[in-house]
C-alpha cells in the first residue's frame, strides 16, 4: 500500500509507522519502503530520520539503499533536486528495490513525498509512481480548515489516475480545526471514500504507543480487505 498525503507535513511518515507497529502486531510480515527522502541528512544510522523511524517500527534489517534507492540532501521535491543538484530520479531503481522488497515481505508500507501531485521528472509525479508500482493507496489528510478542498482534490487525481483508494486516515494534530466528527462526516458524503480513522496528536511515539493508538482508533480490517 502507498501512504500519501494532501500535502507535506500531514503525518504520513508516522502514520505509516503506526501501520507497520499494527500490521505487524496482527502477525503480518510487513515491509517499509521509501523510494525518495530529502532534507539534512543524519549524522548516524540512516540518512533520512522518516526511514529510521519506519524501519523501527517495521523492525526490520533490510538495507538502506534498498528501502530508500535515493535521498536528496536538500528539502526538495525529487524534480527540484534533479534540477538543483543534477541527480536525477531513478524511477526503474525504485521499481526493482520494490519487486526485491516484495519478495522479502508479505505485505509493503510504501511512503510517500509531499502530495500526490509531488513532481518527480517534467511529467512524472507521484501519481504516476503509485501506478507504476500497481498498488493502492492511504490517503492521510489533517482537521485544518482547508483540508476538506485539498482532499477532495487529492481523491479527484487518484480517481484520474485510476488509482484505487483503500481509505482515509485523519490526522487529528491541529488545535484549531475541524472537530473530527464532522470531518468524516463530510469527507465519507463529498468523496465517498471510507474513512479508516482519525489518529489523535500523539506525544509518546513507541511502538507499543503506535500500537495501542492506531489499533484502537483505526479499522484495520477495511484496510485489509
Amino acid at each position: 500500500m502507498f501512504i500519501t498525503g494532501t500535502d507535506t507535513d500531514v503525518g504520513k511518515t508516522y502514520v505509516t509507522a503506526g501501520l507497520a507497529v499494527s500490521l505487524r502486531n496482527m502477525g503480518i510480515d510487513v515491509g517499509v519502503m521509501k523510494p525518495f527522502a530529502a532534507g539534512i541528512p543524519q549524522k548516524k544510522g540512516f540518512k533520512s530520520e522518516d526511514l529510521e523511524i519506519l524501519a523501527n517500527a517495521a523492525q526490520i534489517n533490510d538495507s538502506e539503499g534498498l528501502l530508500n534507492p535515493q535521498f536528496f540532501p536538500i528539502p526538495a521535491s525529487p524534480y527540484t533536486a534533479w534540477k538543483n543538484l543534477k541527480i536525477k530520479p531513478k524511477i526503474n531503481k525504485i521499481i526493482s528495490n520494490f519487486k526485491k522488497l516484495s519478495q522479502i515481505h508479505s505485505t509493503i508500507l510504501v511512503e510517500g513525498m509531499g502530495g500526490i501531485m509531488t513532481p518527480i521528472l517534467k511529467n512524472y509525479f507521484v501519481t504516476d509512481l503509485i501506478k507504476d508500482l500497481k498498488i493502492p493507496a492511504i490517503l492521510v489528510t489533517r482537521t485544518k480548515i482547508g483540508s476538506i478542498n485539498h482532499t477532495i482534490m487529492t481523491v479527484n487525481m487518484c480517481k484520474k489516475y485510476k488509482i484505487q483508494i483503500k481509505g482515509i486516515v485523519i490526522n487529528d494534530f491541529d488545535s484549531d480545526g475541524y472537530k473530527t466528527k464532522e470531518l468524516t462526516r463530510d469527507l465519507k458524503n463529498l468523496t465517498g471514500v471510507p474513512i479508516l480513522g482519525s489518529i489523535p496528536f500523539i506525544d509518546d511515539l513507541s511502538n507499543t504507543s503506535l500500537y495501542k493508538i492506531f489499533s484502537k482508533n483505526l479499522d484495520l480490517k477495511t484496510l485489509l480487505k
